[in-house]
């Protein structure tokens, strides 16, 4: 007896999600508005594909037999390898590369997609995920950072984020490359140190100072008991990060006024250093730009803690925060943090062309703005109605083709509409597709209505919750009957009118919760 074969399991892969129709509706209204700011600011758009060759990716990818850790890869018929793109920015670097002698420099640019992490997927933390970005590549001058970072306020604004409830912090990782290069960690065969050293730096948040003392020095052990190895810094090294990561204001770290004197002694040790001295003087100048544009310290503020951390920033850093509370997955209230940020990578574009092409740019993480932004309740509010209805009574071509016409007038008015598709024989089914899709209105006509001209029109919002929470019910259902009879060329304007009562009537409904 042949053995039956086993039915197909349908399974979504791990990090992965399938979006619903008010998600994708919630992101196009998001990326409109973030999009309406980048234009007023002169960006253009452009599209680069989601795969990339594996090596224009970035310098610190693994190099092995299948080069697949932290991002998704194949190999193509000619044995190259590809890989999904991690990011935006290094696929904008590859664009201006290849197309330098067309490209006008200065370039201001911004482009929304989705990015790829081979990573392992835990609460929140997803595979594929959209970025939305902007950048400027070919100006070398710190005010394209300071633009930067007035588009990301102007940009948190748009999205009805009031001043107070975010950010953005700037930093200089001039700075922090000075220190490093003081303590003896500078040059390419450091750079694994340089990194832990950073991402030590950026668990401040977390761990407060006397963590990243521990991840600075020797290493340190959790509540669980798991150890992580320190990057052994010495103590000097480690007093002046932590001076720098402590400041709650660059003001306390320099003086200004006097040929850039620095305030402690422990800062004090690194001031010969070119790279530190150049962090900070440039952190000044992005300050006095932006305050003498308006933009005050309770939109921009510089914040010498800031770290991002991945290798290719080489001067401003910058990091969009919000800063109203949320409730985390184990219940605590916490802030609810960043939801973009990015900084200025000169080193990038050079990588495939041996010329200095400066370049800054920010990122948008679309998915977590979008959580905040529904926290809020500034998101995903849009009155989108579903179709109106229009029923099948006779399934004859004829009667089909009448049917379709009225479907077609009402799309015509700018109507959603829909005619049932499914088996007409059974009306029944027609009304409780028409529940469960949410429609509004129902339009039916039979053969005796055909016959008379006349159509009739169905109100499906009638009796539901929504009308039981109208305070003068009585009044509401004597001026809207549930069902009315008019003459066939009078069905546009009796449900555009009607569609309008149901929307005032939602709006007195939500004015009087």
């Amino acid at each position: 007896m042949a053995k039956k074969p086993n039915k197909l399991k349908a399974r979504l892969p791990r990090g992965f999600v399938d979006r619903s129709a008010s998600d994708i509706r919630a992101t196009d209204e998001l990326l409109g508005r973030i999009r309406e700011v980048y234009e007023k600011y002169g960006f253009d758009p452009v599209e680069t594909p989601a795969f990339e060759y594996t090596d224009c990716l970035g310098k610190f990818l693994p190099d092995t037999d299948r080069p697949n850790a932290g991002v998704f890869s194949v190999q193509d018929d000619d044995e190259q390898w590809m890989s999904l793109r991690y990011d935006l920015t290094a696929p904008l670097a590859r664009h201006v590369s290849e197309n330098i002698n067309d490209i006008q420099l200065p370039y201001r640019t911004y482009r929304a997609g989705w990015v790829f992490r081979n990573e392992k997927p835990g609460p929140g933390r997803f595979r594929q995920f959209m970025q939305f970005d902007a950048d400027t590549v070919g100006a070398p001058g710190v005010q394209a950072d300071a633009e930067m970072c007035m588009m990301m306020s102007d940009t948190m604004e748009a999205l009805g984020i009031a001043r107070g409830d975010y950010v953005i912090r700037v930093n200089n990782r001039k700075v922090l490359d000075g220190v490093m290069e003081a303590i003896g960690l500078g040059g390419e065969e450091e750079s694994e140190r340089r990194l832990t050293v950073l991402r030590a730096m950026d668990k401040h948040d977390k761990f407060g100072s006397e963590g990243v003392r521990l991840l600075l020095g020797d290493g340190r052990k959790d509540e669980s008991g798991d150890f992580t190895a320190g990057a052994k810094l010495h103590p000097d090294a480690i007093e002046a990060i932590l001076e720098i990561l402590d400041a709650s204001a660059i003001d306390d770290l320099v003086d200004y006024t006097n040929d850039l004197t620095f305030k402690t002694a422990a800062l004090s040790k690194f001031a010969i250093n070119e790279h530190f001295e150049a962090g900070f003087t440039e952190l000044k100048l992005i300050s006095d730009l932006v305050k003498g544009a308006g933009y005050m310290s309770d939109r921009i503020s510089i914040d010498p803690s800031v770290v991002r951390g991945l290798e290719y920033y080489t001067g401003p850093v910058y990091e969009a925060e919000l800063l109203f509370d949320v409730t985390n997955e184990k219940g605590e209230v916490v802030q609810f943090g960043s939801v973009g940020g990015g900084g200025r990578y000169d080193g990038l574009v050079k990588r495939f062309t041996g010329r200095d092409v400066p370049a800054t740019g920010f990122s948008i993480g679309v998915s977590r703005l979008m959580t905040a932004l529904k926290n809020l309740g500034k998101l995903g509010s849009a009155d989108v109605v579903a179709p109106v209805l229009v029923t099948v009574m006779d399934g004859e071509t004829a009667a089909l083709a009448r049917y379709q016409k009225m479907v077609q007038d009402l799309r015509a008015a700018g109507i959603r509409a829909e005619m049932y598709q499914g088996n007409w024989k059974k009306f029944g089914n027609q009304l409780k597709y028409a529940d469960r899709r949410d429609c509004p209105i129902a339009i039916i006509q039979g053969s005796d209505e055909r016959d008379a001209g006349e159509i009739q029109i169905k109100d499906l919002i009638e009796g539901k919750l929504l009308s039981e929470e109208i305070t003068d019910n009585v009044t509401w259902r004597e001026s809207r009957p549930a069902q009315v009879t008019v003459k066939e060329d009078a069905l546009v304007d009796t449900v555009r009118q009607l569609l309008a009562d149901q929307a005032e009537d939602r709006r007195r409904a939500i004015e009087g919760r």
